[in-house]
This record gives structure tokens, sequence and C-alpha cells, in this order.
């Protein structure tokens, strides 16, 4: 999975991946789903010249026949609302397996 580079964009500041700055819970090497997917979960840090601004990124590779993946920025609350749905979900698929 290509690191992040630090890089200027016109109104937006400096984006850079602070991964190795910050606390990773989530680990650093990108989670490979059972259809080979590749997703990775950064902590994104926009600086702004008024404020620095933090977001969870999630990062869905492409599948195995190369259709591109998607890539989204969450705030903090949201990215625990998603992963309180994802944990309803995952005990929800494993009663129904069971």
């Amino acid at each position: 999975m290509p690191r992040l580079h630090e890089h200027e964009r016109k109104g937006v500041g400096t984006v850079r991946e602070t991964g190795r700055k910050r606390p990773h819970p989530a680990g650093d090497e990108p989670m490979v789903t059972s259809c080979d997917r590749m997703i990775a979960v950064k902590c994104l840090r926009l600086t702004m010249p008024d404020r620095p601004i933090s977001r969870v990124a999630l990062d869905v590779g492409p599948d195995r026949g190369g259709t591109p993946g998607t890539w989204m920025a969450l705030t903090a609350p949201e990215a625990r609302e998603l992963a309180r749905r994802l944990v309803a979900q995952a005990a929800l698929a494993e009663h129904e397996a069971s």
C-alpha cells in the first residue's frame, strides 16, 4: 500500500499521514479481506494556518478484477459510529451463521 506523501493543495494546506506520530491501534499493515481487498485505516491531519484538522481515513483498495476502491475521511465521532454499526452487523452475521 503506498504511503501518503506530504503535498500542498490550494486552500487546504499541507496534507500528511500521521500514523507514525500518534497511537495507531489499528496497526500499520492494511487488512486483507476474504475477497483480497486491502483496507487501511490511518489518522490524517490537515494542517491549516488557523487550526489543525484530524480525520480517520479509511482506504478500501481495488477488488480482484482491478475495479478501483474508494476512501473516506471521517471525524472521530463518525468513525466511532461506523465502528459501532460494523460491530453490531458482525454480531448479527455471526448469530445467523450459527
